[in-house]
């Protein structure tokens, strides 16, 4: 059966080739020898897009931890320190989110459409267990009880629409803050913690990763005999 071009070109994913269906009733190829190819779509133009624009921000990633040095060692305040630079240097270049911009967006994303307070807390809580932080602090019970107190006084739930009750919450929220130490001008400084924390816990499933597959590696027989090497003397650019 005589192949044709299908009516809408499908963008393929390592590819903007359009793809070649058989069609039921054959048709000989000169028959659409004369016609241009049909235009993509407007979501086959978008997922093209996507698919570039991905596809430069990996470049350009790559591109950066080719030439950085990372040592695999999150006992070490300098190798930690070091790397969460390297992967700042790597969102500012592939104009990728911090984690804490990551966080806004999702918290924006999340509780665009929750209307009470008491819902938009206990979405925070979810979306900061999932992203795997931990409320050191103890935070969130201090707001909860700041909302149970505001409710109380209102005697009725918080609604996020309601500018006096949100008013006495934030006036709650920023005693909370005052005795937690924490100031709104410092939130750089809360930002360049954060990061800190979440390069040593990539850092240290880097190690486990490299340990693991050295584990296998070693069972090999052609590699019984040599000597695994101490994974803070790997570097990662020989990998890429």
């Amino acid at each position: 059966m005589a192949r044709v071009l299908s009516r809408s070109a499908r963008q393929q994913f390592y590819g903007s080739q359009s793809a070649l269906q058989p069609q039921q009733q054959a048709a000989p190829i000169r028959f659409y020898a004369k016609d241009a190819a049909p235009k993509a779509l407007k979501g086959d133009e978008m997922l093209k897009g996507i698919f570039l624009e991905v596809k430069k921000k990996f470049e350009t990633a790559i591109g950066v931890l080719r030439k950085e040095k990372i040592t695999i060692d999150p006992e070490d305040p300098a190798a930690v320190e070091q790397y969460a630079k390297v992967m700042k240097t790597v969102r500012e270049k592939a104009d990728l989110f911090s984690e804490s911009q990551r966080i806004q967006f999702t918290i924006k994303q999340r509780t665009a459409g929750i209307q009470d307070a008491r819902s938009y807390l206990l979405a925070l809580k979810d979306i900061r267990l999932k992203r795997g932080l931990t409320d050191e602090l103890g935070a969130e019970a201090k707001m909860m009880d700041a909302l149970e107190k505001v409710e109380k006084e209102i005697k009725k739930p918080l609604m996020r629409n309601d500018k006096k009750g949100m008013a006495l919450l934030t006036e709650e929220f920023n005693k909370i803050n005052q005795k937690l130490g924490i100031r709104k001008e410092e939130l750089p400084k809360y930002e360049e913690e954060l990061e800190k924390k979440i390069a040593k816990a990539q850092l240290e499933e880097l190690k486990k990763d490299a340990l693991e597959a050295m584990e296998t590696q070693k069972k090999r027989e052609e590699f019984n005999d040599e000597e695994m090497p101490d994974v803070k003397s790997l570097d990662i650019r020989n990998m890429l």
